[in-house]
């Protein structure tokens, strides 16, 4: 079993119509036809969204893509179209909503790779390959590869696990020529904020895009560089051949498999309510990541 421990309600708000409830974010639409999403406090690992939440979460995610999507604005365009709270909508909503273009999804998980870890690590130790991608022996947690690859996934529903596939696989599916541009843009972008964050004592091992077409041009959606869609670590603790210190849901994941969580990931229960100090630890290291990266305090 998994998916929500405790599916919240949507709020209702006049003139919007609620579209989706997600890991994090609630979607709408406005009476223009425009995207409203919203990003939530929620917290989600084991593909399990957790009952409780990490206060200011939903706003950190939005507020960096938004940095994000300035740093990379001549790369690609991306959906946004304000920050403007809809009327009548709850003042909770304010920093943590997105008013976006409505836009034609690609189904494709767009994940690069400068780093060896995860699901790719887990791959490579069976066949010496990511997505199919062939790679030099000797590889191990956390080693640099030779040069950044795309592998992409196809996208799960909530409690569904992402399924790696192969370049050709996304080619047969979205036409050969949308795939390259996937690829091309995915490479780029990563390559960007790789280098930005290393500029900030960060290393960005993997991360993942999503993309859609808005009218005839490929458009980045949804988040973007956040310590909930790509691993960052701290470039002066980087030690290949175990797993790094990252700026995530790590303490999160820790606890959970933990004897003092007394839960089994692999059985049919829900995940146990984080106690405070886990809540406390994960927020701090969402609000550090927030701040190394984009130079602001958060206060």
């Amino acid at each position: 079993m998994s998916g929500f421990v405790e599916k919240p309600e949507p709020v209702q708000v006049p003139g919007l119509t609620h579209l989706h409830t997600g890991k994090v974010r609630d979607l709408y639409q406005n009476a223009a036809g425009d995207l409203v999403m919203v990003a939530s406090d929620r917290m989600s690992a084991y593909d399990w969204v957790l009952p409780t939440e990490i206060p200011d979460k939903g706003r950190v995610l939005t507020q960096l893509s938004l940095w994000w999507f300035d740093q990379l604005s001549d790369l690609v365009p991306h959906h946004v179209l304000s920050t403007e709270v809809p009327e009548g909508a709850p003042a909770d909503w304010a920093g943590r909503t997105l008013v976006c273009h409505s836009l034609a999804m690609v189904p494709v998980e767009c994940v690069a790779r400068g780093y060896l870890t995860g699901s790719g690590l887990a791959e490579y130790r069976e066949s010496r390959t990511v997505c199919g991608l062939a790679l030099p022996e000797g590889l191990t947690d956390g080693s640099e590869l030779p040069a950044p690859i795309f592998t992409p996934a196809t996208k799960a529903a909530v409690g569904d696990h992402d399924e790696n596939v192969s370049y050709e696989e996304v080619a047969r599916q979205v036409g050969a020529e949308t795939a390259a541009q996937l690829r091309q843009l995915t490479l780029a972008v990563y390559g960007r904020a790789r280098d930005i964050a290393r500029e900030r004592g960060l290393i960005l091992a993997d991360t993942k895009f999503e993309f859609g077409f808005h009218g005839e041009r490929l458009t980045l959606a949804d988040e973007v560089l956040t310590p909930d869609s790509s691993r960052f670590w701290p470039a002066d603790q980087w030690q290949p051949g175990r797993p790094q210190p990252s700026f995530d849901k790590q303490f999160v994941r820790d606890w959970l498999t933990s004897p003092a969580a007394d839960w089994d990931r692999t059985g049919e229960q829900p995940p146990p309510p984080l106690p405070q100090e886990i809540v406390d630890r994960t927020r701090a290291k969402y609000l550090e990541a927030y701040e190394r990266l984009t130079g602001q305090s958060w206060f």
